[in-house]
């Protein structure tokens, strides 16, 4: 997995490539978790470049979500590929999770 970052405003992107899984899942909550804390915005999740994605990622991200209501600092995701998605969608979590079509939409949501 790879992490790249860009700031947006008060929008911190982070660029998801690869698997999120059990082995590295820990990475992405750790640095999402830190914007959180310092204060430093809203967090969105650019997941276009992301191939399978685990219960242990789905797991960080309900983490994350849970973190950034207490923090109150919008998290939102964007750009799920068509097979990503379909994970998304069988264990329901498009439900839970605030998701956008694209970053451009995802940056608004997030502002």
């Amino acid at each position: 997995m790879i992490l790249t970052e860009q700031k947006v405003g008060n929008v911190n992107v982070i660029e998801v490539a690869g698997r999120v899984d059990s082995a590295n899942a820990p990475k992405l909550q750790e640095r999402a978790a830190a914007i959180f804390a310092s204060g430093s915005g809203a967090v969105l999740l650019d997941l276009a470049k992301v191939e399978y994605i685990s219960s242990a990622g789905f797991r960080s991200l309900l983490l994350l979500a849970r973190q950034s209501k207490e923090v109150k600092s919008p998290f939102v995701l964007c750009g799920l590929t068509p097979k990503v998605r379909q994970l998304f969608d069988l264990g329901g979590f498009l439900d839970l999770l605030p998701v956008k079509a694209t970053r451009e939409e995802g940056i608004a949501a997030a502002q």
